[in-house]
């Protein structure tokens, strides 16, 4: 089965990767794609889809496990993905720009390296899903429990929550961007009242000390903080689906960028100097600045921003990876039957439903092992930091040599290189899965060398 947009075919073993030119084929007028199929994702949509696919969670769980542990020295490893941000950002939407496919970094690594790499990157991030999406419902279903209380309220807000995303996306990438555009726009102005509600409290004494941890605490914050600033990539798996993806998609990075970052820093600021020492223990920290600044019904009001922020998060990254399966199935590094939905403007339901299963199986494993979310956390951010790493490896070879694409691919590299040493024992479950992938290649390969007829003589 053939890409459905005509990006240039995979390379064959003889094939020498080139850099992207302007030749290129790419989707650049608006309407329907070469396979006949309308797309959908305007610039508003997509920008939004960025800024959920990366705000995500993080924003309501992530200042609180980032302060304890390293304390306020952990705003100094925020300040540092914020930065790390606008490299990797620029890598990703440069290389979706230029070959806008449903497979996304697999895509790109198979231009470079060939189809078991791709293989690995693509297993890397579609199975990343499945334990991403749990721990994501969990942090709201924790808002909702310390809302209304109940000893099952964060298990069954989990649920609910994957079970939802799983029926919107059955719908189609139109619905959901629509919905995520105003999702997104309600969950930035909430975000700006809490920090801006709770700002008279902040109390510089509240930054010291600086580093109670000492300083190496701060690679730890930095592997959970990786959670925070994954999905610059999930979105290229939705290339194809954008009305002008050469135009489009680089400045709905660029704005997803400063929106992001300046929300980021400012919620992880405020949670340290206006909780303070209370910012390392609170399930709920968006919760606690809200009941600061505003007071009232707060915690209520803080648990329908979870779950919608949560929502949205799960719904970006639910839609990429539906998109991301059925491309590996059609390049056989998943079973052909998830094929289906690869093309541009068509619903992936069989890899949707793939993931939606193995997600609520992760939510009830994790709750029967008593798994905690940070584990699922580092877990998840073990994966997308291997999938940073070989996509930023791809662009060098892919995108043209000296453009500020390329240096700020170099750059990337480098800081992704860094944080896939701080991972530590958690980069296990990345290279488990990749061995997986290359079994599974393996398998396929002798299979089909199996049911070959075997030459006639002559």
């Amino acid at each position: 089965m053939q890409p459905s947009h005509q990006a240039p075919a995979a390379r064959s073993a003889g094939d020498r990767p080139r850099p992207a030119s302007p030749e290129d084929p790419v989707l650049n007028a608006p309407g329907p794609s070469p396979g006949g199929h309308a797309r959908h994702l305007t610039l508003a949509q997509g920008t939004a889809l960025y800024v959920a696919a990366v705000l995500g969670t993080g924003v309501i769980a992530l200042p609180a496990l980032a302060a304890a542990a390293a304390g306020p020295a952990s705003l100094l490893a925020w300040v540092a993905l914020v930065a790390l941000s606008v490299p990797l950002a620029g890598t990703f939407a440069a290389l979706a720009a230029r070959y806008p496919d449903s497979g996304g970094v697999a895509t790109y690594v198979r231009r470079a390296f060939g189809a078991r790499t791709a293989a690995v990157v693509g297993w890397c991030f579609f199975f990343a899903i499945p334990a991403g999406a749990p721990a994501s419902a969990l942090f709201a279903g924790d808002y909702v429990a310390a809302a209304f209380g109940g000893t099952h309220t964060a298990w069954i807000t989990a649920y609910v929550l994957i079970a939802a995303v799983a029926g919107l996306n059955a719908f189609g990438v139109s619905v959901s961007g629509r919905v995520q555009l105003r999702l997104s726009v309600f969950l930035v102005g909430l975000l700006l009242l809490a920090v801006a509600a709770s700002a008279p409290h902040a109390r510089l004494a509240n930054l010291h000390p600086f580093a109670p941890h000492g300083w190496a605490a701060l690679e730890r914050a930095a592997a959970l903080l990786v959670w925070s600033f994954a999905g610059w990539e999930a979105i290229t798996h939705l290339a194809g689906e954008f009305r002008n993806p050469r135009t489009d998609l680089p400045r709905a990075a660029g704005m997803a960028v400063v929106v992001v970052g300046v929300l980021y820093l400012a919620v992880a600021g405020a949670t340290i100097c206006v909780l303070g020492m209370r910012a390392a223990t609170s399930p709920a920290p968006l919760a606690a600045l809200l009941s600061i600044g505003i007071g009232g019904p707060s915690p209520m009001f803080a648990a329908v921003a979870a779950v919608l922020l949560t929502f949205g998060t799960m719904n970006a990254y639910f839609a990429g990876a539906a998109k991301l399966g059925a491309a590996l199935g059609r390049d056989g590094a998943l079973p052909a039957w998830l094929a289906r939905g690869s093309q541009a403007g068509d619903v992936p339901r069989r890899s949707l439903s793939v993931l939606a299963s193995l997600s609520l199986l992760m939510l009830s494993m994790s709750r029967l092992g008593n798994i905690d979310a940070t584990a699922l956390v580092l877990l998840t951010t073990g994966c997308f930091t291997l999938v940073y790493l070989l996509g930023t490896a791809a662009a060098l070879r892919l995108l043209e040599p000296g453009s500020l694409a390329w240096v700020g691919a170099c750059i990337a590299l480098i800081a992704v290189a860094g944080l896939l040493a701080a991972s530590g024992r958690y980069m296990l479950w990345p290279l488990l899965i990749g061995c997986g992938a290359l079994t599974y290649q393996r398998l396929r390969q002798a299979g089909a060398a199996a049911t070959r007829p075997a030459p006639r003589d002559a």
